[in-house]
């Protein structure tokens, strides 16, 4: 998946849910800069760091990697 649109998907789920950047980083134990990074579409994230982004936002890894088509 192109990295800029995994950001995105990431984003409008942290917005769903009603996170700040700062609350969804803190969770994730990262810096805001590398959340933001992420979001943007400049850094793509470690799988590690993908499944706590999809574990903290309660939706599964093809959620936000696919947008859950198969």
């Amino acid at each position: 998946m192109e990295t800029h649109r995994l950001g995105n998907r990431i984003r409008a789920y942290r917005k769903l849910k009603g996170l700040t950047q700062k609350e969804l980083a803190e969770r994730l134990g990262v810096s805001v800069a590398v959340l933001g990074s992420v979001e943007r579409g400049v850094r793509r994230p470690s799988s590690h760091l993908l499944n706590a982004i999809a574990a903290a936002l309660q939706v599964p890894v093809e959620e936000l990697t696919s947008g859950g088509k198969k």
